[in-house]
């Protein structure tokens, strides 16, 4: 399977990431990637960057070494009503917003309030993905996940990483991928990167998707278009939301 979008990568300005978005993007192109997502980690991770890095993000080329780059930002989700760290303000100035749980930001409770905290982010119109909700620190009902997702049209991000950095995952995240197929809900692969070397690094996550399956047409990361176009639906959800805040 040859995909063209890596939907999560860190960069050194998360604190504990190595490459920076030059060396991201190099890495990108020589595996023949076209799209890069740069979401580096919110405030509340130590030696993150504050809010002012991600209001600055506009003035990063949106395309570098021939390779488009998403400005993005992996959110903290913070409190179990699924707030992030991230305000309004903030988020309507990046293309792609992940919300994720670190343990390190919040503790670990029960799988009815991580679910209940998953779906109340997924409500927010700025909020792409649940980053890598596998995780099985932060049990949640995958169904009534899988089937919000499909409720606010967003994807379901599968990240590779999670099957080193996040032990028992793999259960979690094959019972995801085979939701998905039976919902016929959308998929963002990513390589969750920290460094250049792992860009674009799916090879335990495409055995998974080749074990259940998945069709390509539900895979946004397999090509530009099908990300694009995921994009353009991402930016009339969110004019919708701002003209009816109005």
């Amino acid at each position: 399977m040859n995909f063209k979008v890596d939907a999560h990568t860190h960069t050194i300005a998360s604190g504990h990431g190595y490459s920076s978005i030059e060396e991201m993007t190099i890495a990108a192109k020589k595996k023949n990637f076209e799209i890069i997502v740069i979401a580096d980690h919110a405030s509340s991770i130590p030696g993150a960057p504050n809010d002012i890095y991600f209001r600055n993000l506009h003035l990063v080329s949106r395309k570098i070494n021939d390779v488009r780059v998403l400005a993005g930002v992996e959110a903290n989700i913070i409190d179990y009503k699924g707030n992030i760290d991230i305000n309004e303000k903030v988020s309507k100035k990046l293309d792609y917003v992940i919300a994720s749980f670190h343990d390190i930001c919040i503790k670990p409770s029960s799988v009815a309030e991580h679910t209940e905290a998953v779906i109340n982010a997924l409500k927010n119109p700025y909020i792409d993905v649940i980053g890598h909700p596998g995780n099985p620190r932060f049990q949640i009902d995958i169904e009534k996940f899988v089937l919000a997702c499909k409720e606010y049209e967003k994807p379901v991000e599968m990240n590779n990483h999670s099957f080193k950095a996040r032990p028992g995952s793999e259960n979690n995240c094959l019972e995801i991928l085979k939701l998905c197929k039976k919902h016929e809900v959308e998929i963002v692969c990513s390589s969750d990167a920290h460094f250049s070397a792992d860009v674009g690094n799916f090879n335990k996550l495409i055995e998974m998707i080749n074990d259940v399956d998945i069709d390509s047409n539900l895979l946004l990361c397999f090509s530009k278009n099908s990300m694009e176009n995921y994009l353009s639906k991402r930016n009339k959800r969110i004019k919708k939301y701002q003209y009816n805040s109005i």
